[in-house]
């Protein structure tokens, strides 16, 4: 398992840094102002249905289902897929036709606030049309991707987020071809989607899976998806209710606001990606597997060591944004059109949501001793009361804190969501909070304190330390990582010791 997770974290690093490279290109030319905004809002659009639908619910409801199917019959498996395929297609086109037809509605309902800036209104109107059509192919390229997750092939449907940041970078050096930076970003979102269908439509032609229109058929096994898929899409939507109260409270903000979200969240979305999404997509099918099998034991074996392992790595980032959140910020994007002041603002966020990474890098985890039981209804429960109290929280927070209020609502909701999914684990009898994981637990936030105060420590004497004008912030960001690298590293080999280490790897 450990060597899958490495191949999805791996392709996940890559996309991500091929994303920070992308950000780094939209802060200079962008920045932090209307044209941003809008492109934001043109973004977060298609990637919030997305979420509700493809990778969110599709997932939690498609990937046990089809790996039971397919332990009993590759026929019917395939089976199985071209009819959840034709499904998919159809409600995605239909989707589709009604949000181009009705867009400016779609927009005036989401960001309410441009109604008072009809140009910047009008511009998210226009980006948003060109970016919609991204859903249904990365819709696509995921039913394909968790095909070939049950078919042990996780490294196409892991690389595919890459193509998102090259296209966006290629069409962003070559704005001066369209009607402007935020058009040309727009439609590297589209092209992106295109380079994504076809990667992973060609590896599940080679593999031989690749789904194909079928008649309709209301069959035992895909009622079955479809009695899972109805919850898991509520507590899917739950969890974007809460995004989206982000957008729509933000437009009312002062111009950058939205900005700033935008940055502080892509770089919450690291650990998230790299570790909590990698490990949850490994975890799922590998629990799904093990539980068909009746192996109950090895189920939550492998569960246990995701939990140890996701925090073994998301620590350092919690203790970095929460501790030097502004250096990181200045030496990531503060340059071109994205000044200080706006990284020290996106940086105060950045903190704020920092609060909450530990419950968004271990949800996915937690979860799936639910889904690979086929029970997509009670993490439903733990969702929505997240929700409500991280959308109460907004409302309470956003006219004090601004945008650093809703990143903090966020992080309160995200803690409320996986403290109630332990619990129904626990009283489920899936999972055991022995001493064992409670000490490794209190170990990791001793590990974290160390660690952020050696990064304090070292931020604040970094001017002196580096004598230089030039790259200045760059280089303070060398020294944070070379300081923490060998803090933690020393902390973790004195807190659990070589063997434990050892035998989390093996």
């Amino acid at each position: 398992m450990l060597g899958r997770i490495f191949t999805v974290g791996g392709y996940t690093l890559l996309s991500r840094l091929t994303g920070f490279a992308r950000d780094i290109m939209l802060a200079a030319i962008l920045g932090a102002g209307p044209v941003a905004d809008a492109f934001f809002v043109a973004l977060r659009l298609p990637n919030h249905f997305r979420a509700i639908f493809a990778e969110g619910a599709f997932n939690a409801a498609f990937v046990p289902a089809y790996a039971h199917v397919h332990s009993q019959s590759e026929a019917q498996a395939k089976i199985f897929a071209n009819r959840i395929f034709t499904l998919l297609f159809a409600a995605q086109v239909i989707l589709l036709v009604v949000a181009w037809l009705f867009m400016p509605q779609v927009i005036a309902i989401l960001a309410p606030g441009f109604s008072q800036d009809p140009e910047r209104g009008q511009l998210a109107i226009d980006l948003t049309r060109i970016t919609f059509p991204y859903l249904l192919l990365v819709t696509l390229v995921t039913l394909y991707g968790g095909m070939l997750n049950v078919m042990q092939r996780f490294a196409s449907a892991a690389a595919a987020p890459i193509f998102l940041n090259l296209s966006m970078m290629v069409t962003l050096a070559l704005a001066a071809f369209f009607p402007g930076a935020g058009y040309a970003a727009a439609w590297g979102v589209l092209i992106a989607g295109i380079l994504e269908f076809f990667l992973l439509a060609g590896d599940a032609w080679r593999s031989g899976i690749l789904p194909r229109f079928a008649p309709l058929k209301l069959d035992e096994d895909v009622r079955a998806f479809f009695r899972a898929l109805g919850p898991a899409t509520i507590g899917s939507m739950g969890t974007q209710i809460a995004l989206f109260a982000d957008t729509i409270i933000a437009t009312f903000l002062p111009a950058g606001a939205l900005s700033a979200l935008y940055y502080a969240d892509r770089l919450n979305q690291l650990p998230i990606g790299v570790i909590g999404i990698a490990m949850g997509t490994v975890l799922l099918p590998e629990m799904s597997r093990r539980l068909a099998a009746g192996d109950f034991e090895g189920a939550a074996v492998s569960q246990r060591k995701a939990f140890d392992f996701t925090l073994l790595l998301s620590v350092p980032f919690v203790a970095a944004f929460m501790a030097v959140p502004d250096a990181i910020m200045r030496a990531m994007f503060a340059r071109g059109a994205f000044t200080k002041g706006d990284a020290a603002a996106a940086g105060a966020t950045l903190a704020a949501y920092a609060i909450g990474l530990i419950p968004f890098v271990l949800i996915r985890s937690a979860v799936a001793t639910f889904y690979a039981r086929k029970d997509t209804a009670t993490p439903v429960k733990a969702a929505l009361t997240g929700v409500a109290v991280n959308v109460a929280l907004k409302l309470a927070l956003v006219g004090s804190l601004a945008q650093i209020g809703l990143a903090l609502a966020t992080a309160v909701g995200a803690w409320i969501n996986l403290l109630l999914v332990i619990a129904f684990a626990v009283r489920a009898g899936y999972l055991a909070l022995d001493r064992a994981l409670l000490q490794s637990f209190a170990k990791f936030v001793v590990a974290g304190a160390i660690l952020g105060a050696a990064l304090w420590l070292t931020a604040r004497f970094a001017p002196a330390i580096l004598q230089v004008s030039a790259f200045r912030d760059e280089l303070t960001l060398v020294l944070l990582v070379a300081a923490g690298i060998g803090t933690y590293t020393g902390s973790i080999l004195v807190l659990f010791g070589r063997r434990w280490l050892l035998s989390l790897l093996r």
